[in-house]
C-alpha cells in the first residue's frame, strides 16, 4: 500500500525448493505469474531464492525495517499471487489488537456500587442507602 504516495514494500523474496512436492505450486507461480507481477510492480525488487529441503515462503521487507513471512506450502499459483499482492498492499506495521469494550448481560457489581456510593456521598438524588 502506498503511504503518502510511497509504496512501503521494497523487497519480496520468493523462496522455494526445486525438489519438494510442497513447492509445486510456487514453481508454477514463478513460471507463469511472477513475470507479470514484476511488470505490474516496477517499484518492487523481486528475488527468487532456491532453498533445498525447506518449505516455500514469501518474505517481504518494508521501508520501516519490518518484515513479514508467509508460508505458501501446497498452494496454487493463484493463491500465491493473492498472498504476494497482500504483502505488497500491507503497510508493514505490526498487527495491534484494538481494545474493545465488552457488552455483557451481567455488568460489574463494582461499577454499580461505585456510582451508588458517589451519589450517596456527594448528595446525589439517589441517597437511599
Amino acid at each position: 500500500m502506498a503511504l503518502r504516495g510511497v509504496w512501503q514494500l521494497k523487497k519480496l523474496i520468493v523462496s522455494y525448493c526445486d525438489w519438494g512436492g510442497g513447492s509445486r505450486g510456487i514453481r508454477a507461480f514463478i513460471e507463469s505469474e511472477l513475470p507479470t507481477f514484476k511488470e505490474k510492480n516496477p517499484q518492487l525488487e523481486v528475488v527468487t531464492e532456491l532453498i533445498r529441503g525447506q518449505h516455500p515462503h514469501l518474505k517481504g521487507f518494508y521501508k520501516n525495517k519490518n518484515e513479514r513471512v508467509v508460508c505458501v506450502k501446497n498452494m496454487t499459483p493463484e493463491d500465491i499471487l493473492l498472498y504476494a499482492t497482500r504483502l505488497r498492499n500491507a503497510l508493514g506495521r505490526k498487527v495491534v489488537k484494538l481494545k474493545t469494550r465488552h457488552v455483557t448481560k451481567h455488568p460489574s457489581v463494582q461499577v454499580m456500587m461505585a456510582t451508588l456510593l458517589k451519589h450517596s456521598l456527594f448528595g446525589g438524588s439517589n441517597s437511599s442507602l
